[in-house]
């Protein structure tokens, strides 16, 4: 069973920067692709990047491209969201999600979540 667990969410003013982790309890955590989307109050949950099993594979949303890198680190078992020059909206709760397989953008595709952690970002 996989197991993710986000943190690093927070208030931060617009032109900051913040970090967000996602763990993961499952050993195999290595044979997994990752991926972050995000979800802003009566929105849908949208995608935000993804990376491969092993990082040397990762695509981001227009819409945070050259702001936001996603890395991993498999020893310990922990995907990464950086997150720069942060945007009023930007403002979502973050989710981390997990899937079996190659990268895929829709939420769909990816069978284990996280809780979300809460990113706000202030003008």
């Amino acid at each position: 069973q996989v197991r993710l667990v986000e943190s690093g969410g927070g208030l931060v003013q617009a032109g900051g920067s913040l970090r967000l982790s996602c763990a993961n309890s499952e050993r195999t955590f290595s044979n997994l692709a990752m991926g972050w989307f995000r979800q802003a109050p009566g929105k849908e949950r949208e995608f935000v990047g993804t990376i491969n099993w092993n990082g040397g594979i990762t695509y981001y949303a227009e819409s945070v491209k050259d702001r936001f890198t996603i890395s991993r680190d498999n020893a310990k078992n922990t995907v990464y969201l950086q997150m720069n020059s942060l945007k009023p909206e930007d403002t979502a709760v973050y989710y981390c999600a997990a899937k079996l397989g190659n990268t895929r953008q829709a939420p769909a595709d990816y069978a284990y979540w996280g809780q979300g952690t809460q990113v706000t970002v202030s003008s």
